[in-house]
């Protein structure tokens, strides 16, 4: 899952940015409304913790911006101002969840997965196919009841492909999710990532198609 942080304040962004990125987000900060909007309008993010009180302008006006462009990203508010109207003021301007400072981290993470999940339609806090579970909340992979054991890259990977079985996701649209815009990108990492992932998952789990992408395989074994 790729998440925009939206903060000034470095030492907060920086924290949030290295704390979503443990557990298992590709997070990406843009410390002001200008930035944040240059980066929503290549698109590419599963979601966006925003920040109310940005140095040129209002967390609220850049949501209002986005929600008037069409622009559905879920949007989890951050903010010192925690009243009851400060509530209200920002999830009926569009934001889909709120959460006041100072906040626990796990809880950023887990608001974060549930406005995923629930923007996905999805009902269950895992993810299955043909056999294969992932569980983003403990970054585990199981298969027969067995734990698999995939580092924090092939577990990106592979919650990429669950989300949409049977898409065919190119390899640009996968290290979007792998990377962030600070990260280099070395120019074979979605093949290692891919070959590791049939080593462990069996040969045929991830399909090749020629000149377009990766997707799941129905057979998957």
């Amino acid at each position: 899952m790729r998440i925009l942080i939206v903060e000034d304040d470095e030492i907060l962004g920086n924290g949030l940015t290295v704390g979503l990125q443990m557990n298992g987000f590709t997070a990406d900060l843009a410390t002001c409304r200008e930035e944040a909007d240059a980066a929503l309008l290549s698109g590419g993010f599963d979601a966006v913790v925003l920040d109310v009180m940005l140095p040129d302008g209002s967390g609220h006006e850049l949501l209002a911006t986005r929600r008037g462009r069409g622009d559905a990203t879920p949007v989890l508010l951050l903010t010192a101002l925690d009243t009851v109207a400060d509530r209200v003021e920002g999830l009926d301007g569009g934001a889909d969840d709120h959460l006041g400072k100072p906040f626990d981290l796990d809880e950023v993470a887990a608001r974060l997965r549930a406005l995923v999940r629930r923007a996905a339609n999805r009902p269950t806090a895992y993810l299955e196919w043909n056999g294969v579970r992932l569980d983003p909340a403990r970054m585990l992979a199981m298969r027969g009841g067995e734990d698999i054991r995939l580092s924090r890259r092939e577990f990106k990977l592979m919650h990429a492909l669950m989300e949409r079985p049977g898409t065919i996701l190119s390899k640009a649209q996968l290290e979007e999710k792998l990377y962030g815009f600070q990260e280099g990108v070395e120019s074979n990492a979605v093949e290692v990532h891919i070959h590791n992932l049939r080593a462990k998952f069996g040969r045929s789990v991830v399909e090749t198609v020629r000149g377009v992408g990766y997707r799941l395989s129905e057979a998957g074994r």
